[in-house]
């Protein structure tokens, strides 16, 4: 067999769908060893096939992620070529951002879908005859650039937020909209509170005075990280200075 077409027991056993049976999703033929060759012509259900209008997954809110995906530069440019199975393989997908406590190995899985094409020219070529871009010269105006690579993934840059309800964008841009204001994550607004850290920000509440210090867990984002407490200290010890000098301006004149 192809070594493309073996599926890796342990790692379908570590993925989202490994409570499912081949034939929940593939025909009863698949019953039958060796497959029949023709059974690779048979059509790939896709995530609405199952999940959509189920309330039991209304809180991934998969229709709305539809939606943002035929916005998304992948749909509009390939059309039905680009399916949900181009980024997410269902033998091994599995959502990090839920589960993993570790950012920056969240950061490192997905970006690695991304890489799966963009850094691979076979895979790239199955959907254009154009040459791979050169990533780290398309980003050669990034500062820290392997810093940002290793601590922000692709899609933070490269979609655009369009509601709440989802925890991942999935409408990805054209490359000459993607984020190249640096404004936009180092604030106390950081965009990264929204895309990278948003479920964390749901599921835990800082007890220290930082609005956004969440992000604090991982790595420290400059201008990102802000403290009440001490913002409003630095503003009390401004005031008496200024106070102080006009007292004593003041008392110089008298």
């Amino acid at each position: 067999m192809y070594a493309e077409l073996i599926i890796d027991r342990a790692v379908f056993y570590e993925s989202n769908h490994r409570e499912f049976k081949c034939t929940d999703c593939h025909s009863e033929d698949y019953n039958t060893f060796p497959h029949e060759g023709s059974l690779r012509m048979e059509a790939k259900p896709n995530c609405l096939d199952c999940h959509g209008g189920d309330e039991k997954y209304a809180k991934f809110h998969f229709e709305n992620i539809e939606k943002e995906f035929q916005k998304s530069v992948h749909s509009e440019k390939h059309s039905d070529d680009f399916t949900c199975w181009m980024c997410h393989n269902p033998h091994t997908y599995k959502i990090n951002a839920r589960s993993n406590e570790n950012i920056k190995q969240t950061v490192a899985y997905d970006n690695a879908i991304c890489l799966n094409c963009h850094g691979n020219l076979s895979n790239y070529q199955l959907l254009t005859d154009k040459a791979t871009p050169n990533l780290l010269k398309k980003h050669d105006w990034l500062p820290n650039q392997k810093l940002h690579f290793l601590s922000v993934r692709c899609i933070e840059c490269h979609t655009k937020k369009i509601n709440d309800s989802t925890l991942v964008s999935h409408k990805i841009l054209p490359k000459n909209e993607a984020v190249r204001n640096c404004d936009q994550c180092h604030s106390s607004n950081s965009e990264l509170l929204a895309a990278l850290y948003k479920y964390k920000v749901k599921e835990v509440r800082s007890a220290k005075g930082f609005f956004n210090g969440i992000i604090s867990n991982d790595s420290y984002v400059i201008g990102a990280n802000r403290n009440y407490y001490l913002n409003f200290l630095s503003i009390i010890l401004f005031s008496i200075v200024i106070l102080g000098i006009i007292i004593h301006t003041i008392k110089r004149i008298l």
